[in-house]
């Protein structure tokens, strides 16, 4: 399968299906140096994972990464303190589907020749004939994102030590908008709900908090608590939360991240509604990253809003937006520019429509970013299919486990992505300054 690697200093792999063994993330371009623990992968990791509550799907994946290789497994020699830290060698994480059963695999089987209106499922049987990955979806079922964010977690850390932060919330639902707010309060806010899925997560307070994994244990004394995990999965996954308590204590909702709590209540309520029609409802992502400097991109193929493009690439993602997006056909050359002054030796703009990027070039602004997130394709009201192997007539009312929306559960997928891209931009971007210094120092 080609298409599943993406990047030139910061390169990522990603590999597995949805009931597969397992995923994998297989990472180049990590520096040495850096202690990232299987716990930090999980704590963004848990903000995606299905089976929590009414917004996700029941799938009950306890999305427990290990690392596997790309970290020394001791010190390296006497007065050395480099075990657990990255060695520069590929950075590998799996990531084991621990909730596979027979009854959900004989519902695939069952309306697998009926392939899901809006899904991957026709096309790729037309590409792959019978061997296609269809249990599940397989490639291309959500379940493949875990990849991301666990990748994202990793560009996440190296771009945070270089003074470059990013943080994703649900900007729209079911046809609900946040309102604008101040940059600061949304990334208050957004920590905030992460600290509250954290703190109340039964999978975080029991493998991590509870010792039951530790960085001190090899590989197969990991893969023993996991199989010990798969048994416990129905008794973990149902140790939820209160979430009214839960939202009070950390001021935010408990269910959606969106730091505005009054349109956060409303996108809930009609989520539920949609759902409770049989049906399914889409939204909008906003993901914002501070701290770049200017002049980071490429020009003509490899502008950096052309990069951020590549999001589409998250399945359920229709459409990207960079600052002002489609609005800019309203608006004049005078109204879409961000004009700018000079003041006390550094340059303000007086407004963001370009979202940080002109000529491919990020401005020193923040880069804000929108993606347009469609409804889940699989709903339970009934659709107009066909047969894929005869060819016939047919209809399909979906009987497999899904989300009634994907937006909930998109924001630290797409927060993830857009960490990868701007590191591996980041770091082009610091390869070509470090080739200028001989030229400049001799003039």
């Amino acid at each position: 399968m080609l298409g599943c690697t993406y990047g030139t200093m910061f390169r990522v792999t990603v590999g597995g299906g949805s009931y597969q063994e397992g995923l994998t993330v297989h990472l180049q371009g990590v520096p040495p140096g850096l202690h990232i623990t299987e716990e930090e992968i999980y704590r963004d990791l848990l903000l995606r994972k299905p089976g929590q509550g009414e917004l996700a799907s029941p799938r009950r994946e306890l999305d427990i990464p290990v690392i596997y290789s790309g970290v020394n497994a001791a010190d390296s020699m006497p007065g050395f303190h480099n075990k657990g830290h990255t060695n520069g060698t590929p950075f590998v994480v799996l990531i084991p589907n621990l909730d596979r059963h027979f009854e959900h695999i004989d519902e695939y089987q069952r309306t697998n020749r009926t392939p899901r209106p809006g899904h991957a499922s026709y096309a790729s049987y037309q590409k792959y004939g019978q061997w296609d990955d269809a249990i599940g979806a397989g490639f291309f079922s959500g379940r493949y994102t875990a990849t991301l964010v666990a990748a994202g977690t990793v560009a996440k850390r190296i771009l945070r030590q270089h003074g470059i932060r990013l943080c994703a919330y649900v900007k729209e639902a079911a046809g609900v908008r946040a309102p604008e707010m101040p940059l600061e309060t949304i990334f208050e806010k957004v920590e905030a709900f992460r600290a509250m899925r954290r703190d109340c997560d039964p999978v975080h307070t029991l493998v991590y908090k509870g010792g039951r994994i530790t960085p001190e244990m090899r590989f197969l004394e990991k893969m023993a608590v996991l199989s010990e995990l798969e048994r416990e999965v129905p008794e973990i996954s149902a140790s939820g939360f209160e979430e009214e308590e839960a939202g009070e204590k950390y001021g935010v909702h408990p269910r959606v991240n969106c730091p505005d709590l009054a349109a956060a209540d409303e996108m809930n309520r009609r989520i539920i509604e949609i759902r409770d029609e049989g049906d399914s409802s889409g939204g909008v992502v906003e993901i914002i990253a501070t701290g770049l400097p200017a002049g980071v991109g490429e020009p003509v193929f490899r502008k950096l809003d052309g990069e951020l493009g590549r999001m589409m690439s998250i399945g359920a993602v229709k459409a990207v937006e960079i600052g002002a997006g489609v609005a800019v056909k309203d608006m004049t050359g005078s109204e879409s520019n961000d004009q700018m002054r000079a003041e006390g030796g550094k340059v303000k703009f007086l407004s963001n429509n370009a979202g940080g990027i002109t000529g491919g070039l990020t401005t020193g602004q923040p880069v804000v970013v929108r993606l347009v997130v469609k409804p889940t394709p699989t709903i339970a009201k009934e659709q107009l299919t066909i047969d894929k192997v005869t060819l016939r007539n047919a209809t399909l009312a979906a009987v497999t486990r899904r989300d009634p929306t994907i937006v909930a559960r998109a924001w630290p997928v797409s927060e993830a992505f857009m960490a990868i891209i701007l590191l591996d931009q980041y770091a082009q971007h610091l390869g070509y300054r470090a080739l200028r210094k001989p030229i400049e120092g001799s003039e």
